[in-house]
């Protein structure tokens, strides 16, 4: 039922520069100053049709709010079923840490188990209408998988660049989906100047976190799908694990779109920032009061979604820290670790250790008082645990059912909890 409705996008433009550029060329970058491009709307001209009412009979995808998406032909609308994911209480754990209303929208149940899906699938999606037969990108994982899928889905080439030490089954994941899988000495920015370097003479179009208009407009929907979920409201605070950030900057546009709509009114939520504390560039700068954060040196942490250094829109990401009174918080491998496991345990919610970062930060901000037990907290569960059984521990009891000791080992393993 989508297909009826049209996009009311006019241009992409540089919110640093002010120039604005015809969206039917394919860019990356702003040409005026290397840095970001976002994508402009007729908003009047959507509200028309993008309505509460209208609403009610279109499906939970990407392309639910079409009139504010950049696919103008809804054939190159790709979809795998993205999207509608469940804001979930978190009863028993929200009491422990006294956030009685904490939630968490559950980004594990997308397509390749995480929220990437929404930002690859615009990406691939407008790609494909402008023409594109390969992508590269560097990922840690997450990206790669979705990309690989919605390019197979576009019948397109996927060629993707991961750190060797990813995850085993993210490299799996790509492969089946018949994607070009390197791995590369180094991180993901490491990854990034082999596709930079590469692409151009190649044909490939980098679609890098940032690095084109629309991964940040699949990742947007998680702002307008969140506040129509909340009956056309804002949360109090948003938690966000965040490595490259495309989620807060799409986010942050989100709101201010379905305000000029008439969706909302001025209130935002507070943005808060989550980093891993061995890999923390926009922690480090927020607090420093800069609004660019150099090259993290020597990153390390288990979750690797976060494990990225340098960000290209690190000054969007601040400035909506700022702009919402949010704040930017570090959180060290062992605690969310533990938080993880204790999320899994009491919440019955296997979710990533990227996530598990963001719950200890909910914790933490609320011992400290930035939090206050009235306050509705949405942390965003960006990735599904069953990506990440590598860093479960084992040593699991192995029984022999004609042993006479069965017993003795069971009691003792329950003993251990």
């Amino acid at each position: 039922m989508e297909d009826r409705f049209e996009s009311a996008m006019t241009t992409v433009y540089g919110p640093e520069s002010g120039m604005h550029y015809d969206p039917d060329q394919l860019l990356t970058t702003d040409p005026a100053d290397g840095k970001v491009l976002l994508v402009d709307y007729d908003l009047e001209r959507a509200a028309r049709t993008l309505t509460k009412e209208s609403l009610e009979g279109r499906p939970w995808n990407l392309w639910r709010y079409a009139e504010i998406m950049p696919v103008r032909d809804p054939r190159n609308r790709l979809t795998l079923g993205e999207g509608g994911t469940p804001l979930l209480s978190t009863n028993r754990l929200g009491a422990e840490i006294g956030l009685p209303n904490l939630l968490v929208k559950d980004e594990g149940r997308n397509p390749t188990g995480s929220f990437k899906a929404r930002g690859l699938g615009a990406a691939v999606s407008r790609a494909k209408e402008l023409g594109v037969e390969a992508i590269a990108l560097p990922s840690a994982g997450n990206a790669a998988a979705a990309a690989s899928a919605y390019l197979a889905r576009g019948g397109m080439k996927a060629i993707v660049f991961m750190p060797e030490d990813a995850p085993d089954v993210f490299k799996a994941e790509c492969r089946a989906l018949g994607a070009q899988v390197f791995l590369v000495k180094g991180l993901i920015n490491d990854a990034g100047k082999i596709v930079r370097e590469n692409s151009a003479s190649r044909g490939w179009f980098d679609v890098s976190t940032l690095k084109e208009p629309y991964r940040a407009e699949g990742k947007k929907t998680m702002g307008l799908e969140l506040v129509e979920q909340l009956g056309w409201s804002v949360p109090d605070a948003i938690i966000y694990p965040t490595g490259g950030g495309t989620g807060i900057v799409g986010m942050w546009k989100a709101f201010d779109e379905l305000e000029k709509m008439g969706f909302i009114g001025p209130e935002r939520p507070m943005m808060i920032v989550v980093q891993a504390e061995n890999c923390a560039p926009i922690v480090k700068a927020f607090h420093a009061g800069e609004r660019h954060a150099p090259l993290w040196e020597n990153a390390q942490t288990i979750a690797p979604g976060m494990r990225v250094p340098i960000a290209i829109g690190d000054y969007l990401i601040i400035d909506a820290i700022r702009q919402s009174e949010g704040t930017a918080i570090a959180i060290s491998d062992a605690d969310l670790l533990e938080m993880t496991d204790r999320v899994s345990g009491s919440e019955g919610m296997h979710m990533s250790p990227e996530v598990g970062a963001a719950f200890a930060a909910a914790a933490r901000l609320r011992e400290e008082g930035f939090l206050s037990e009235s306050d509705q907290v949405i942390v965003f569960g960006t990735g599904s645990g069953l990506l990440h059984t590598d860093l479960v521990a084992e040593g699991y009891p192995v029984l022999d059912p004609n042993d006479s000791s069965v017993g003795e080992i069971i009691d003792s393993a329950y003993q251990q909890g």
